[in-house]
């Protein structure tokens, strides 16, 4: 069975690839994330995860790697990490009382047979509205730096969130079923049923935002 790879250094993509049972190793993909005038959030998403999971296979052309990446779009534009913590409270400000877009793509190349493929799931959020305060205190625990959108759905970000539609583990950076046929693809099956994690939905917040 060839060797599993994760293209990335998330302990959140961690935690859910793990998941699956599969045993897997990870890497830190060199590869730089340039936003390309033209292109749509959703292919911006693929083309990163893909460079991520190519740069990584090119170093280890017997494995198979996986990639992801995660975008949020509000009002057709990209929100990435927040530079800051004025950054993440201009972004928290903008995105309260207000529905957003996660789209989180992910990528499974394999150098050495050609193997190519990314996918991609949205997620609709919409968030509660906040005061000051709150956007202030949630930026002093610091839990909003290097996070996409200034928040995190799986930690004290999830308070902030009124509902979500869509898969949860795509919100938090790694969706798991789309992942794991990409997988099947290559002969690598989950050791666990996806279909019965997702009824048990072991992960932090997970179950508050069960559709």
């Amino acid at each position: 069975m060839p060797t599993l790879v994760l293209a990335s250094t998330s302990p959140r993509r961690r935690e859910l690839l793990s998941l699956l049972g599969i045993p897997f190793e990870v890497d830190d993909p060199d590869f730089v994330e340039t936003i390309t005038a033209g292109q749509s959030p959703i292919a911006l998403a693929r083309s990163f995860a893909l460079g991520k999971a190519q740069s990584c296979a090119a170093k280890r052309p017997d494995a198979v790697v996986v990639g992801s990446d995660t975008l949020i779009e509000v009002d057709g534009a990209v929100l990435g990490k927040p530079a800051d913590s004025a950054d993440a409270r201009a972004m928290l400000r903008r995105l309260g009382g207000r529905g957003h877009l996660i789209h989180t793509a992910v990528a499974v190349v394999c150098a050495a047979t050609g193997f190519s493929e990314a996918g991609s799931e949205t997620v609709h959020v919409q968030m509660r509205p906040f005061t000051d305060r709150e956007i202030d205190d949630y930026v002093a625990s610091g839990e909003c730096l290097g996070k996409a959108g200034a928040y995190s759905i799986q930690g004290a970000g999830g308070q902030l969130i009124e509902r979500i539609a869509g898969d949860f583990p795509a919100a938090v950076g790694l969706p798991l079923r789309l992942t794991a046929g990409l997988l099947r693809k290559l002969g690598l099956v989950p050791v666990v049923d996806v279909e019965v994690l997702y009824s048990r939905k072991p992960y932090p917040n997970w179950e508050r935002f069960a559709s």
